[in-house]
């Protein structure tokens, strides 16, 4: 193996990195807020990619374009979910919760195959396209841009939980929600909006993989996968943790693919995360 096969690779990973993270973003953000992992976090993507697909296949709108709209639409689907199924289940067992999410992800994906059949889709001829060279590396405009665009996401969601009311108040519930209840917080609210936050970045994240990714029923499995592990790298609740933890996960990922063997990618990925999980299970960005 060469020298620019490797950092070509290198360059692939950060680039989908980045895209992993947003993805895990909005999961670590549900979880740390009630501790309810949202196994239906996949089927949020492909249902986002898919809208973004409609929207170019009826409209011709850029998957660019319609990006604000996937994710204002996918923001309202968060808050629906919450109000419509998760509020009813947060005094249940730990099945309950876990049952109610992943049969919520089984009916999204068998309704996707159902309406718009298992065949994959494409959006072609999109503004961004090509490739550019760098010092005798490529790297795919499309792969840019979209890592690009994860990144100011994920700026923007850092910077509105740090620094506005509204995620001061969202942190104060996750970390002790009868005490944010007491200092006047609507903690159900900040519940639902958490949902919707989370729900809003895979509506981004599916909208910039739409640029160069194929979209299926199927097609969040794998990253709904990935995000689970970065959010176990990053710490359980942890939102600035898993953009490192994504970062990780991307190298990871390809570097497993050059250096052991491309169909065994994934294995690399996975045995990282049980290591962490056996070493140190509160992540690699966790609190003990």
């Amino acid at each position: 193996m060469t020298v620019e096969v490797l950092l070509q690779g290198i360059i692939g990973g950060l680039l989908m990195g980045f895209i992993y993270a947003l993805i895990a973003a909005g999961l670590s953000l549900i979880f740390g807020l009630m501790e309810i992992v949202n196994f239906a976090h996949g089927e949020f993507l492909m249902l986002a990619m898919f809208s973004t697909f409609w929207a170019w296949s009826l409209w011709r709108l850029d998957p660019l374009v319609s990006l604000p709209l996937t994710a204002g639409l996918l923001f309202l689907l968060g808050m629906a979910t919450y109000h419509g199924i998760i509020r009813w289940i947060l005094g249940a067992p730990m099945l309950a919760q876990i049952f109610a999410t992943f049969g919520l992800a089984v009916f999204l994906r068998s309704a996707a195959q159902a309406l718009w059949g298992a065949d994959f889709q494409l959006v072609k001829n999109p503004w961004v396209q090509g490739r550019i060279s760098l010092g005798g590396l490529y790297v795919g405009l499309p792969q840019l841009v979209a890592s690009v665009g994860a990144v100011v996401a994920f700026g923007f969601l850092y910077w509105f939980i740090r620094r506005t009311e509204t995620g001061l108040a969202l942190q104060a519930t996750a970390q002790d929600r009868q005490a944010a209840s007491l200092m006047g917080i609507h903690t159900e609210r900040m519940f639902a909006l958490g949902w919707g936050i989370g729900a809003a970045c895979v509506g981004v994240a599916g909208a910039l993989l739409t640029i160069f990714f194929y979209v299926f029923p199927d097609v969040g499995a794998t990253f709904s996968l990935l995000a689970y592990v970065a959010v176990a790298l990053g710490g359980f609740g942890n939102v600035p943790g898993t953009l490192a933890a994504g970062v990780i996960v991307g190298l990871v990922e390809v570097l497993g693919g050059l250096l052991i063997a491309p169909a065994l990618k994934y294995v690399a990925v996975f045995v990282i995360y049980l290591v962490v999980v056996l070493v140190r299970p509160q992540g690699l960005f966790g609190r003990f």
